[in-house]
C-alpha cells in the first residue's frame, strides 16, 4: 500500500493525479476510486492506494481516503 496527496483532480474529466511519498506523480481514473468516493476527493488530500501497471505507465488504483486526516 502506498500514500500519497492527491495534487491536481479533474473532476470534470474524472481523473487526477496524485504525488506519492517518494515525490513521483501518479494517474488516477475514478473508475481506481474505492466505493464511488472520487466526487469526496480534494487536492492536498491525503490517499493510500495500490499501483499498477497501465499500457502509459503506472495508475493508482484501489484508492481511497487514509484514515488520519
Amino acid at each position: 500500500m502506498h500514500t500519497g496527496k492527491i495534487k491536481k483532480i479533474i473532476s470534470d474529466r474524472g481523473f487526477g493525479f496524485i504525488s506519492d511519498t517518494d515525490g513521483r506523480e501518479v494517474f488516477f481514473h475514478q473508475n481506481g476510486v474505492s466505493e464511488g468516493q472520487f466526487m469526496n476527493l480534494k487536492e492536498e488530500m491525503r490517499v493510500e492506494f495500490e499501483i499498477e501497471d497501465s499500457p502509459k505507465g503506472p495508475r493508482a488504483v484501489e484508492v481511497r481516503i487514509a484514515a488520519a486526516q
